[in-house]
């Protein structure tokens, strides 16, 4: 675990939220990183669908199954597409 260096005004918006929402500083930080970071990978995902990918990971993690990483399979699954979309393409230039 590390410390990450944020501004005051961030810090008061995580406050503000994390009260809000009854989670901790650090869940609320955690929680819109995880959220950022799987935007980041998926931009085509709207809010809803990260959020149900967080879901059926917690469900996962609950059910004994490991659950598995939202981010990692998510990223799995975007590059895949990614390579499907690219070899649709190529092979419509052919």
């Amino acid at each position: 675990m590390g410390l990450v260096k944020i501004s005051d005004r961030t810090h008061e918006k995580l406050r503000l939220s994390s009260e809000a929402l009854s989670r901790s500083i650090n869940a609320q930080a955690e929680h819109w990183l995880r959220v950022g970071m799987l935007a980041e990978l998926n931009p085509g995902l709207t809010y809803g669908e990260i959020l149900s990918l967080l879901f059926k990971e917690a469900q996962g993690q609950a059910a004994g199954e490991g659950g598995g990483d939202a981010l990692h399979s998510a990223a799995v699954n975007q590059a895949l597409n990614l390579a499907g979309n690219e070899a649709g393409f190529l092979a419509r230039r052919a």
